[in-house]
């Protein structure tokens, strides 16, 4: 089908089964007799046209808000505004909801696989030509994915909420009008936010519905489904799909993050897997009541009840004999009883094959100063203290190479270490523990934040040496996490240093010569602007990957993907479809975190179809292995020169006296760390003044989200291709443009960034005494990337290849358009001084906006 008609069949189902329903049930959303907020739902309508007026006309948002209270209301105090207000937050949270369930409840209609890159496909076409038909085979046996959920706090759903979209979601795919009713009730009665900050542990248990209600399902469909295809070709069935858990293990800034809290979450993963392989064996006992089988259902009765529900159980890794009693079931039902329900069993032992003991690996992350504190501790204790000079720390990097010795030991700690110190040295004896307890897969990789130079990996794989490893069982693999501009570029240099190291050339032969590297999108971007960041990665992956081959390692590429562009997010299998064959990309892994998370993996079908959309990239970028034009070098070139502008504007930006005080004064960047959503700090430098170095990413591209202003994720790109016009090369831009499918994605993202941008909204800036001059650089800014990304993609608005898109985004936008109002008031209100109560109600006012516009965005921070 034309991908024109295509297109047109998919607007007119969006307008008829999302626009259409969605007014339908917000008209009876909106009358609903919700506890103390009577009323509200015929004002809101009043005030939302009284927000779209008063911008238009520039006013301030306490002007506008102000002039509506005194034109539609009796309300004139203080409180009885900001209870109104609070009301009006509650209802927009609401109708953000009904729009994600009602979008979620068209989804299979709106989005279709391209069905020339499935594995299906792919096989059917090289059916009869031997030599194809090898390389698909060979990059099947290559190719994974890894998709690791992690806690960054930008998930605002809790699991009540999450339970009644998926609920609402389903009811309004049957048109039940009385379920629809009844859950709109629920959800008016039910809390969007938590009285107080979650610990890891909650975050982990939070974050594990979607395992048990999304991922269990959704990886095991798809699993089943390439088997099948795999089946019909006479080719060995190949696991693709693994997935990873952050929450309880990164314990990178997050001082909350403890040993006994890697260990509570890595039991209860443990605990809801074999609850959800309980759930599914209950099936599997209902229908195969045979003979011949009564002595394996006995057994597996009694482990799988045990290790779900059994708290004081001494557990082991039981994964070998849950299969062996299945795979005895199976051979029975084919041999005595025709078969009959043995896709029950089929598809248990497919769930054990894919998650073990251990349902999710749990990586365990820190950052490189506090390992490096560590390794001091360890070197003043006996028998280390004897190895190491007294200055080692203040010795060049080729000096600590040379002295590092990987010697086995049993430290006698005389002295208690610093908390941070304890903690490393306690995980990482445990790690063993939970290796044997879960399996070898729940806890194999520790990832080194910050990671500058080889001796960061190497003094950490001494740290498990001196802590109960051993050698020949250090059953762990090394991840290094390179996330600045400047990391980046000394990344393939430290590499080549670590694959030369004897005792690590050892280490990777035995862990089979495969090597994770991880790449930071968010902090990258804060560093050195959008393209800068998507340049450097780009050229450190090429330059990893060239190493990697040089030593005959197997390399793989972790991405630190968050949920907006500017943090390495939106369409991210585009990314990955569009790499040459310099990158290696059989082995993907990436992050999913934040909104993400709920947006596209929140139900069964839209996990299948994002997982699937990833896999087709892999499978894709695999067979094509074209060379990518953007390293040819006049092409590079040009990259090359835009992305130092874009980096120059970028640093001129970051630099100038009011960036920071900005940010503070008119984003709701301090009040952050008052969203009871994380356990992690805002910053890195506790209670410390704010410095841009300690901010971290997150609240950092969340804080020009809520702006409307989304700087990160597009500020530069305009300058840089203006300057190419300038020097007369816009020709070969829209050249390099034209052939390469990866500069492609980084506009298309670009372009998803600005469409969630509105100046409009702060453009009352302009006339301000201190920040104006500022805020008209920031929009000048914005209004050329505008004029120049138009130009290079041939388009006429923003996103218009992705109308679809395009009208979710605006749709969405138009929702909280209030919101993002109600908060600058409160924000301006905040510049005066108040009584402590109002002050806090201001406060809190702020803060509840943030909820419903990260919502709507879906992945703005």
């Amino acid at each position: 089908m034309p991908k024109l008609r295509l297109t047109t069949q998919r607007e007119a189902i969006f307008n008829n089964e999302v626009i259409s329903r969605f007014e339908l049930f917000n008209s009876l959303f909106l009358t609903l007799p919700f506890y103390k907020i009577k009323d509200t739902g015929t004002l809101l309508p009043l005030f939302f046209k009284s927000c779209e007026e008063g911008i238009k006309q520039h006013k301030k948002p306490a002007q506008i808000i102000e002039e509506f209270f005194a034109k539609y209301t009796s309300y004139d105090q203080p409180n009885d505004i900001i209870d109104l207000l609070f009301r009006f937050i509650q209802y927009i949270e609401r109708q953000v909801v009904l729009f994600d369930a009602v979008e979620d409840a068209s989804f299979n209609k709106l989005n279709t696989t391209d069905e020339q890159a499935t594995l299906s496909s792919v096989l059917k076409n090289s059916a009869d030509n031997k030599p194809a038909l090898a390389k698909v085979e060979k990059l099947i046996e290559e190719l994974s994915l890894r998709l690791v959920l992690t806690a960054h706090p930008t998930q605002f759903y809790p699991g009540s909420v999450l339970a009644i979209i998926t609920d609402l979601t389903k009811a309004i795919k049957e048109n039940d009008i009385t379920i629809i009713n009844s859950l709109l009730q629920q959800l008016g009665k039910t809390p969007f936010f938590n009285k107080k900050s979650p610990t890891p542990v909650d975050e982990a248990l939070n974050l594990a519905w979607f395992l048990e209600n999304v991922f269990y399902f959704a990886a095991a469909n798809i699993q089943e489904e390439l088997d099948r295809d795999l089946d019909e070709y006479n080719l060995e069935s190949k696991k693709i799909l693994e997935l990873g858990f952050w929450p309880g293990g990164d314990r990178d800034g997050n001082p909350n993050v403890h040993v006994e809290t890697t260990l509570a979450v890595s039991k209860m993963l443990r605990e809801i897997l074999f609850r959800c392989y309980y759930r599914d064996f209950r099936v599997l006992k209902r229908r195969i009541t045979f003979r011949g089988v009564e002595e394996n259902i006995s057994i597996l009765q009694d482990v799988l009840y045990k290790n779900a529900f059994d708290q004081n159980l001494e557990v082991e890794d039981i994964s070998e004999l849950l299969k062996t009693n299945l795979n005895e079931i199976k051979e029975t039902l084919l041999k005595e009883h025709e078969g009959l329900f043995v896709d029950l069993v089929n598809d248990l032992i497919r769930k054990v094959d894919l998650y073990g003991n251990y349902f999710a690996s749990l990586d365990i992350r820190q950052d490189s100063r506090i390992l490096r504190n560590a390794h001091e501790y360890c070197r003043q204790n006996k028998p280390i203290s004897s190895l190491y000079p007294v200055n080692y720390d203040e010795l060049s990097e080729k000096e600590k190479l040379a002295i590092i010795s990987f010697k086995e030991a049993t430290i006698v700690y005389p002295t208690k270490a610093d908390d941070l110190t304890n903690d490393t040295i306690n995980v990482i004896k445990e790690i063993k523990d939970i290796q044997k307890r879960n399996g070898e897969k729940a806890c194999h990789r520790f990832i080194i934040s910050n990671c500058q130079q080889a001796s960061d990996i190497l003094q950490l794989m001494e740290l498990f040496l001196w802590n109960g490893w051993s050698k020949d069982t250090l059953t762990i693999d090394f991840v290094p996490l390179f996330e600045t501009v400047n990391d980046l570029k000394e990344a393939g240099k430290i590499m080549d240093i670590l694959y030369n190291n004897p005792f690590y050339k050892a280490h990777l032969k035995n862990r089979g010569n495969k090597q994770d590297i991880m790449l930071g999108y968010s902090d990258s971007t804060k560093d050195g602007g959008y393209l800068m960041a998507n340049w450097s990665i780009f050229n450190g992956k090429t330059e990893l990957t060239a190493v990697s081959k040089k030593h005959n390692i197997q390399l793989a590429f972790f991405d630190g993907r968050g949920g907006p562009p500017a943090r390495g997010g939106g369409k991210t299998h585009r990314f990955y479809a569009s790499m040459g064959k310099e990158i290696a990309n059989k082995n993907m892994q990436l992050t999913v975190q934040g909104q993400t998370i709920s947006s596209q993996y929140g139900s069964i079908e839209s996990a299948e179809f994002n997982i699937e959309q990833l896999i087709n990239a892999g499978i894709s970028s695999g067979i094509k292995e074209l060379h990518n034009v953007l390293l040819d070098d006049d092409n590079k070139a040009i990259l090359d020169a835009m992305a130092d502008d874009s980096y120059q504007a970028f640093l001129e930006l970051r630099e100038h006296e009011l960036f920071v005080p900005y940010l503070e004064k008119l984003s709701p960047l301090k009040l952050l760390s008052k969203i009871n959503i994380s356990s992690r700090p805002v910053k890195r430098n506790g209670d410390g003044k704010l410095k841009l170095e300690d901010l971290r990413a997150i609240s950092f591209v969340t804080s020009w989200s809520q702006l409307k202003q989304n700087i990160p994720g597009y500020y530069g790109m305009g300058t840089s291709l203006k300057n190419q016009e300038k020097a007369g090369n816009w020709d070969k831009v829209v050249k390099v443009y034209s052939e390469s499918d990866y500069l492609k994605t980084i506009v298309d993202n670009c372009m998803m960034s600005m469409s969630k941008s509105d100046f409009s909204i702060t453009a009352y800036m302009a006339e301000d005494k201190e920040f104006g001059a500022f805020w008209q650089q920031l929009y000048n800014e914005f209004e050329l990337t505008k004029e120049m990304l138009l130009k290079l993609s041939g388009q006429e608005t923003l996103m218009a290849n992705y109308p679809v898109d395009k009208k979710s985004i605006a749709t969405r936008e138009k929702i909280i358009l209030p919101l993002v109002l109600i908060q600058h008031f409160a924000l301006e209100k905040l510049q005066h001084n108040h009584e402590e109560k109002e002050r806090q109600s201001l406060e809190k006012l702020a803060v509840r906006t943030v909820f419903g516009i990260v919502n709507a965005g879906r992945n703005l921070a």
